[in-house]
């Protein structure tokens, strides 16, 4: 069995992720998010999608991107 790199769990389903050249193990998509989802500049949340991408910050929604001054940045639709 193998061991969450988040929460220390010993489970014998874990798998590992990897994002760029930054690889994990894990017992649940939970902890695989937690450990590796990027952050929203402006509100911290975890990004699950997309988001919105400046050249030296990422953002859940423009909404984020513009209260933290990146008006140019829009949602795709």
């Amino acid at each position: 069995m193998a061991t969450c790199d988040t929460c220390g769990n010993d489970y014998d389903k874990t798998f590992t992720l990897t994002r760029g050249d930054v690889s994990g193990t894990f017992d649940s998509f939970e902890c695989a998010i937690t450990a590796m989802a990027p952050q929203c500049a402006h509100c911290h949340c975890r990004i699950l999608g997309h988001g919105v991408e400046s050249a030296d910050a990422v953002y859940c929604c423009a909404h984020c991107a513009r209260q933290a001054g990146r008006a140019e940045l829009t949602d795709r639709a």
